[in-house]
């Protein structure tokens, strides 16, 4: 057929060679790289595929650049947050339009580093903070793409129950969200009283009502409506004592304690708005977690974490003040906090990359009165049992779960009473308040319930 008895794959190449011209012109107008390609064949990888072969794994040029992000980053926002604070204080035409200024040069920061981050592969990184600050900005860039093109970006919120028979989780219902959320958090109703609702964080507050077929969105909470461009929440927190107020924490150095209301339509009962009821500048930089105290009555204190390493204290009814009652030696950004269910004088906090928690007494600020440090990676949870004013829950990248008992304070807890591995890195961890015997931790895509 080629006109040779030689063993040589030539002759069958040059007989296929107008079949193979034919492919490489169908994939050039088709923009694939299919059928017999020459050398310049690469693999057909989707847009930013996590382990694409030209984005960038030089760790050393990937800290470079979280160096020139935070520099920038740091300018831009304090710019935003002091004519932020200008227009609250004084809403004129000249503060609203040098707002809107701010809002677009924060927005075009981070498409711009946002896009940057996009060039890198962290997956292989050995520096965990370096990892996790490009992943975030990655993140972020997303928020600043048009309506249509942020669809495609869409997270899902997935509301389970369990089966108790079965002893399987069921998906009860299925709701979009338009950008990865922070934090999720029932109305705390343990007399069940109130209607089923849900708040998420991310770019806004959201709450929603979830019914038997269909969850919908109550109300969306923006403090910002002179512009498009939001700045992302970090954290969330619902008062357990007055479920009217809510706090959210931010990057933009604010927290802001919202108001909700109820109200009655024909056809729709208890219809929830909100409004924004005071909004303050917490830290000097991001803040990455807000929780209220269960203190003087439950209502009026919270506290704050962030970036610049402290914990702060908020009185709402005297807000022209804080105190800081702990800073992390190295300034560390502390990510979580977490106040004693039963003893409101303690609260735990965490730093970023850290393998320890630190419990505090606000009796005594600055000093720590015990470390749990028997984690053997970074710790991403802390949950206080909700029934005991000494036993605390914490989970990590180690994959244990671990619960103490710090009843001997001062004195030293070397060791937890109770330890679970998970088949991952543990990323977040709840304590049932209505069911003290259950604690859910999540780990790569699962959730577990694990019964103390």
């Amino acid at each position: 057929m080629v006109g040779s008895d030689a063993l040589d794959a030539q002759p069958l190449l040059n007989y296929f060679q107008p079949v193979t011209q034919w492919l490489q012109e169908q994939n050039r107008q088709n923009g694939e790289v299919l059928g017999w390609p020459e050398y310049q064949w690469r693999p057909p990888l989707p847009d930013n595929y996590p382990e694409g072969i030209d984005l960038v794994t030089d760790e050393a040029e990937a800290s470079k650049f979280v160096e020139e992000y935070d520099r920038t980053s740091q300018v831009v926002w304090n710019e935003y947050a002091e004519a932020n604070w200008n227009y609250n204080t004084n809403i004129t035409t000249e503060t609203s339009k040098i707002l809107l200024q701010k809002n677009m040069q924060i927005a075009n920061h981070t498409l711009k580093y946002g896009t940057q981050a996009r060039r890198f592969d962290v997956n292989h990184f050995q520096n965990t903070t370096i990892k996790r600050i490009i992943k975030k900005v990655q993140d972020l860039e997303r928020a600043a793409l048009p309506a249509q093109e942020l669809e495609e970006y869409n997270n899902k919120v997935q509301l389970v129950g369990l089966d108790e028979e079965s002893s399987e989780f069921i998906c009860r219902n299925t709701f979009d969200h338009p950008y990865p959320t922070t934090k999720l958090m029932w109305i705390p109703d343990t007399k069940g009283v109130y209607p089923d609702l849900l708040a998420t964080s991310g770019d806004y507050l959201r709450v929603w009502r979830v019914g038997e077929t269909e969850t919908r969105l109550e109300c969306l909470l923006n403090n910002n409506k002179n512009s498009d461009f939001c700045a992302p929440l970090t954290s969330f927190d619902w008062n357990e004592v007055d479920p009217y107020l809510l706090g959210t924490s931010s990057i933009d150095t604010t927290c802001t304690i919202w108001g909700l209301e109820t109200g009655q339509v024909l056809g729709r009962v208890n219809l929830v708005s909100g409004h924004v009821k005071t909004q303050l500048i917490a830290h000097d930089k991001e803040v990455y977690d807000i929780a209220f105290s269960r203190a003087g009555g439950g209502r009026d204190m919270f506290a704050s974490v962030g970036a610049d390493g402290s914990v702060r204290m908020f009185d709402l009814r005297h807000l022209e003040h804080s105190t800081i009652i702990y800073e992390d030696p190295q300034h560390h950004p502390l990510l979580r906090l977490c106040w004693n269910k039963q003893d409101p004088n303690y609260l735990a906090t965490m730093a970023m990359d850290g393998m320890e928690v630190v419990i505090l007494d606000v009796r005594v600020p600055c000093t720590p009165v015990a470390r749990l440090n028997n984690h053997r990676a970074c710790v991403n949870g802390i949950a206080w049992a909700p029934h005991s004013s000494c036993h605390i829950c914490t989970a990590a990248d180690d994959h244990q779960a671990l619960i103490w008992d710090i009843q001997q304070m001062p004195r030293a807890i070397e060791d937890p009473i109770l330890a679970y591995t998970a088949e991952g890195e543990i990323n977040n961890v709840q304590w049932a308040s209505t069911q003290p015997d259950w604690i859910a931790i999540c780990y790569n895509n699962c959730l577990e319930i694990l019964r103390v």
